[in-house]
C-alpha cells in the first residue's frame, strides 16, 4: 500500500486575500512602481516576495513612503491614527482591508461610543490586533486566554462587550468567550460572530479529516495565525503537523511511504504552493491523490473603490 494524500477542501486563499492580491496587482497596472504597501498585503512569503520582484515596497512606518506617493492598506486593516498620518503626508491610498476586518473595527467604534469596555480576544502583535485596538484605544483590552480575562478589571462589569480578531481557533476563542460570560453575565457580543467563515471552514475541514491521516502538511508562513491555527488542530489530535512555506522545506524522512497524509493551506497561501508539495509527494513516494471537500465556498469582495472609480488613473 502506498502514499494517499487527502486534499482538503476549502483550503488556500479566502475572498479577502484574493480580493487585497487582485487590488495590489491593478494598483500595479494602474500607478506602476515604487508603489508601497503598509505591512505586508498577506501573511505569506511567496506572496510578498513575488511582489517585491515586481517593485512594491512593503513598509512598517509612512516615514518610509514619499509623500505624495500611492501606498495600499493590506487585508488587516489600519487604525485611524495612520489613516489621518496618510493625509498628513497627502499620499494617495488605497484601502484593501478585508470587509470582515472593517466588519469588527465598526463595531469596536459602536461599542465604544456606547461607552462599553470592548474585551478583544486576540494575538497581542498582530497587524490586524492593532488596527482594531486603534480604533478606540481608551476603551479595548486585549486578552489573549482564559487566564487573562481572570486577571481583567473594568469600570462597569455590567458594561462590558467582546469582539474578535477574525482568524482565531474557534474552539480556542469558544473558551475564552465562555469564561468572560461567566465574569460578566450582562456582556455583549456582535450580532455575527467576527471569526471569518473561511478560518471557520478551514479548521472544520481538518477537525473532519484528520482523524484519518497519519501525517499533515499546512501550506502557510510562520505569521500567519489561521495557518498557525490549523497545525495546532491536527497536534491536537495527536496527528504530526508540519507548517511549510513550500515542497523545499518538505523533509522526507517524516514519511515511511505507507501514510495518508493530509494537506490543507492557510488563508493566505496560494494555490501553486500546495501543487508543488502535492508534486513532490507523488514524484517521490508515488502518492495518489484524493479530493475530500468538507464545504463549498463562493464568496467574493469587490475591489477597493479607489480602483474601481474613473478617477483611478488620475
Amino acid at each position: 500500500m502506498g502514499m494517499k494524500i487527502m486534499l482538503a477542501n476549502p483550503r488556500g486563499f479566502c475572498a479577502g486575500v484574493n480580493m487585497a492580491i487582485e487590488s495590489l496587482e491593478r494598483a500595479l497596472e494602474l500607478f506602476g512602481s515604487p508603489l508601497y504597501v503598509y505591512h505586508e498585503i498577506v501573511h505569506n512569503k511567496y506572496v510578498v516576495e513575488r511582489f517585491r520582484k515586481e517593485g512594491v515596497i512593503f513598509v512598517e512606518n509612512l516615514d518610509q513612503v514619499p509623500e505624495e506617493s500611492h501606498l495600499l492598506y493590506s487585508a488587516h486593516g489600519v487604525s485611524p491614527a495612520l489613516r489621518r498620518q496618510a493625509r498628513l503626508r497627502r499620499l494617495r491610498t488605497i484601502d484593501a482591508t478585508c470587509p470582515l476586518v472593517t466588519k469588527v473595527h465598526l463595531e469596536a467604534v459602536r461599542f465604544a461610543r456606547q461607552g462599553y469596555t470592548i474585551v478583544l480576544i486576540g494575538h497581542a502583535g498582530h497587524d490586524e490586533v492593532i488596527g482594531t485596538l486603534g480604533e478606540a484605544p481608551e476603551h479595548i483590552r486585549l486578552v489573549e486566554s482564559v487566564e487573562d480575562v481572570d486577571r481583567l478589571e473594568v469600570d462597569d462589569p455590567n458594561k462590558v462587550a467582546y469582539l474578535t480578531q477574525t482568524t482565531l481557533s474557534i474552539d480556542d476563542a469558544n473558551k475564552v468567550i465562555a469564561r468572560l460570560k461567566v465574569r460578566f453575565p450582562a456582556i455583549c457580543g456582535p450580532p455575527k460572530e467576527d471569526i471569518c467563515y473561511a478560518t471557520q471552514n478551514r479548521q472544520e475541514a481538518v477537525k473532519q479529516l484528520v482523524p484519518g491521516a497519519d501525517v499533515v502538511l499546512v501550506l502557510g508562513s510562520r505569521n500567519s495565525s489561521n495557518s498557525n491555527r490549523l497545525a495546532e488542530l491536527a497536534e491536537e489530535n495527536r496527528v504530526p503537523a508540519h507548517l511549510i512555506d513550500g515542497a523545499d522545506e518538505i523533509d522526507p524522512d517524516w514519511f515511511q511511504g505507507d501514510e495518508t497524509v493530509l494537506v490543507t493551506a492557510g488563508a493566505s497561501a496560494p494555490e501553486e504552493v500546495v501543487a508543488e508539495c502535492v508534486g513532490y509527494l507523488c514524484e517521490r513516494f508515488g502518492a495518489t491523490v484524493e479530493h475530500r471537500t468538507v464545504r463549498h465556498e463562493d464568496v467574493s469582495f469587490q475591489l477597493p473603490v479607489e480602483l474601481r472609480s474613473s478617477g483611478a488613473l488620475g
